[in-house]
């Protein structure tokens, strides 16, 4: 098979007949082949798979060409460890890379199979929970993208995110078998097998005046590598995603078995399948947290053992380890990684202490993502004393290492050396692993300026006084790729005529956006792409939830993870008083509204999957009133994935993204969502304040109080009962819960949150709500000047190319991972570049 390069079509542009007839050739040879169907009896999964297959084929032929490359030039690579990947789809992503996207659609139809009804067939890879793992994704694109050889490392859970479904307003979770079908994209490497030791003993001997430590593990799992293909933008490189399974060495017992005990006979199994068998377990029990511990060092073993062995088979020798290779901890997660390098450079290839510290630190680098206590793990000792006791050395004599430092920094201050400790003594002695990452790496980054602002000021304020120079800044970006060519193509279809091809290449051309925004013709043109996105987006509501919603109305999207600091619940009790205040004068000129809400809850989050019930209960009492017939409408979309943000996100015109100021550590929805035309109404938290300063503050709605404040307050108190008593809307909205209003049948079901928003209001709902009320008012005022309206839309799609991903992994590439980038060439003429720049 020839290694053919195919550009992104212009409008217009016939496909190339020689590539047409070869990939029908391909695709059909793969249903006969491959899947073992004729055409005649193949079912749409059956074309999906072959479609799959045939991509695929091209992908690994310029895959293993971009992996011989690096290799024969010795370039430096990365390895990106993540306990989260969220890909979703990944056909339409990689048909669209390849710059085949045009020619696959052709030769499907010529074959009677249309694209569409295919894609649909491919299930979402939910391996991740949210923003790490879409994050996780985007960043995998953009680093094939700009051709830094590149390895992703995470599990390949069989079940992944669990699927959600609303029963009667309630949240209920179900396994999403999204391997049931099998996965046409992976590649099953069943000679990369690491064994993962777990529990057992330690034995110290004297090796020539040495301390040797000898680990004697009671228990062995086995780590199989699946690989996935990434692909960069015009296919010109391609990393790989590492996904580990696990299985026991002796899947089998064949004697007990043969007793007639079946159950014990596969026990091993059972238990070695469990780490790989569901992302984030319920840690709410020892079992839980024992398995949570287990997945984690699971994937950070095998994938050090993986890349430590890839190094020395290119370079022979592992002292030349950080010049070579760049690891990056994405999140708290992997954070074993700094013990468990130094354990396989000092115990397993004999390095001196201080020589693998220089080495891991060098190797090492860290992202935080939130400053949320509980998200900066820690493990209670004697969990690690009896699962990892070889690590807990290690980390004991990290941090009697770090202490020296910090008594020599501080002498004598036992209150300073105790909050940079690696092991918190005052929680009954549990092992921190913030901080180990922190101490073990040479960089660590948060993901927006105000969050690495916060980190220096907050959670790691002493070991940023201990480490001055590690704390750096990162803002997250996000692949337009996915989120403007694929979610879009209307809008993407209209960019190139204005700005030019060369805006698939470079997305600083969407400036060119900026002197059209006020013209008439063309915001009636953006408009209509607009609809034509609100139309579908109507339908898909239609269809899962009965709901009829007008299109003209104006779309007001909240999707995230449920989450308290995300205040979903200061977006419902904004709906409520909203709904009070129609009900009460119908016939005053509101703006029609649709409130559209989607997200999951943790399994054990119960608040949580409380406020979603409250949002559906709500929803059921506004869509049936008569009153207020179409001026309010609330929708929650289910089971929230990355195909479903691909249909919401170009429909919205209102991106609320409202977390208490000081908790959102970045966000990447906000970006997708604006890039796609939404103005953002916020707080000063996270990427906000970045968006704010490119979009401009008249672009962006911003209310209630900021990090300072709110940190303020909490030290005042949590009782908002003076607030509430000064706010009457708000008053009533509490009551209207708290009394049963949205809950005839259960009256009681909302009091604690009701008892919440008036005692305990810790994450600001009540103390920012009248500022939200009057925001979204001013909101409304301006959505009844379109031509203003569409202005701003245009100008947040006009202003958005900083907040690319290709952005982000340069950065990291320049200061973090030290490695060249090497971006597409764009195969555009010289002539259609000066096309566009008119």
């Amino acid at each position: 098979m020839a290694d053919q390069t195919f550009h992104y079509p212009a409008p217009g542009q016939p496909v190339d007949e020689l590539a047409l007839a070869e990939i029908k050739s391909a695709i059909l040879a793969k249903l006969r082949l491959a899947i073992g169907k004729d055409a005649s009896m193949a079912t749409k999964h059956d074309w999906y798979t072959a479609a799959a297959l045939a991509l695929r084929d091209r992908i690994v032929h310029r895959w293993l060409t971009a992996e011989k490359q690096s290799y024969d030039e010795g370039r430096k690579r990365v390895y990106y460890l993540s306990l989260e990947f969220l890909i979703g789809r990944l056909f339409s992503d990689a048909l669209n890379n390849m710059g085949l996207l045009q020619v696959f659609e052709t030769a499907l139809g010529d074959l009677g199979v249309g694209l569409d009804d295919l894609r649909k067939c491919e299930p979402d890879a939910a391996l991740g929970n949210g923003g790490l793992g879409r994050l996780a994704a985007c960043f995998m694109e953009s680093m094939a993208t700009l051709a830094i050889p590149a390895i992703g490392y995470g599990i390949r859970y069989d079940f992944g995110l669990f699927r959600q479904i609303i029963n009667n307003g309630w949240q209920q979770e179900y396994p999403d078998e999204w391997l049931s079908c099998g996965n046409p994209w992976e590649l099953q490497r069943p000679e990369v097998v690491y064994h993962v030791h777990f529990g057992g003993g330690v034995e110290h001997v004297d090796e020539k005046g040495r301390d040797r430590a000898i680990w004697h593990p009671a228990e062995t799992v086995q780590a199989v590598a699946y690989d996935t293909p990434i692909v960069g933008w015009r296919g010109q490189h391609v990393n790989a995603l590492r996904l580990w399974s696990a299985r026991a060495p002796d899947p089998l017992k064949l004697d007990v078995f043969n007793t007639g005990d079946y159950v014990s006979a596969s026990a091993e199994q059972a238990r070695a399948e469990a780490i790989c068998k569901f992302l984030y377990p319920n840690d709410e029990s020892p079992a839980g947290r024992e398995l949570r511990l287990r997945q984690e060092y699971f994937f950070v073993s095998a994938s050090l053992q993986d890349l430590v062995n890839r190094h020395l088979t290119s370079d022979g020798s592992l002292r030349s380890l950080a010049m070579k290779v760049a690891v990056q901890l994405n999140d708290t997660h992997p954070s074993l990684a700094v013990a468990e390098l130094m354990r396989i450079l000092v115990d397993l290839h004999n390095f001196r202490w201080d020589e693998a510290w220089k080495i891991t630190v060098n190797t090492l680098s860290y992202t935080n993502h939130t400053l949320l206590p509980e998200a900066l793990e820690t493990w209670p000792v004697e969990l690690f004393e009896r699962l990892l006791p070889r690590h807990i050395e290690i980390i004991y004599r990290i941090n009697s290492q770090h202490l020296a430092l910090a008594e020599q920094r501080c002498p004598g201050d036992i209150e300073f050396r105790a909050s940079v400790s690696l092991i918190d003594e005052k929680s009954g002695r549990r092992v921190r692993m913030g901080q180990l990452a922190f101490v073990g790496s040479h960089r660590i980054n948060g993901v927006s300026a105000m969050h690495s602002d916060l980190m220096r000021e907050t959670v790691f304020h002493d070991l940023n006084h201990l480490y001055p120079s590690r704390i750096t800044n990162k803002t997250n970006g996000i692949t337009f790729r996915r989120w403007l060519m694929l979610a879009n193509p209307k809008l993407t279809e209209l960019l190139r005529e204005v700005c030019g091809e060369a805006v698939l290449d470079d997305p600083s051309r969407l400036e060119l956006l900026e002197a059209r925004a006020s013209d008439n013709a063309f915001q009636q043109q953006f408009r209509n792409v607009k609809r034509h996105n609100k139309l579908a987006l109507a339908r898909l509501i239609n269809e899962r939830l009965g709901i009829v919603v007008d299109s003209t109305a104006l779309f007001d999207v909240q999707i995230k993870r449920i989450h308290e600091y995300k205040r979903q619940l200061l977006n419902i009790l904004e709906t409520v008083a909203l709904y009070h205040a129609i009900k009460d004068n119908p016939q005053a000129n509101w703006v029609p509204r649709v409130k559209i809400f989607a997200g999951k809850a943790a399994a054990s989050y119960r608040y949580a999957k409380l406020i979603i019930k409250l949002i559906n209960d709500v929803a059921e009492v506004v869509n049936k009133d008569p009153v207020i017939a179409d001026r309010l409408k609330v929708a929650f979309l289910p089971d929230y994935n990355v195909s479903l943000a691909e249909v919401i996100i170009p429909a919205a015109d209102l991106s609320e993204q409202i977390s208490t100021a000081g908790m959102e550590a970045s966000g990447t929805g906000n970006m997708k969502l604006a890039l796609n035309g939404a103005v953002t109404i916020g707080t000063l938290d996270g990427a906000n304040i970045e968006i704010r300063e490119h979009v401009g503050p008249e672009n962006i709605a911003i209310f209630g109080m900021e990090a300072m404040d709110v940190m303020v307050r909490r030290k005042q108190g949590l009782d908002a009962t003076d607030i509430i008593r000064k706010s009457p809307q708000l008053a009533r909205a509490i009551n209207s819960i708290g009394s049963g209003e949205f809950s005839p049948g259960d009256p009681g079901r909302f009091e604690s949150i009701a008892h919440a928003l008036r005692y305990l209001d810790h994450y600001m709902v009540s103390a920012d709500f009248d500022s939200y009320y009057e925001a979204q008012r001013g909101i409304d005022a301006r959505w009844q000047v379109m031509p203003a309206w569409t202005r701003a839309s245009i100008l947040n799609v006009a202003r958005m190319a900083w907040f690319s991903s290709d952005r982000t992994i340069r950065e990291y590439a320049e200061e973090i991972w030290h490695v060249p980038v090497h971006p597409a060439p764009s195969s555009l003429s010289q002539t259609d570049m000066q096309r566009g720049a008119r």
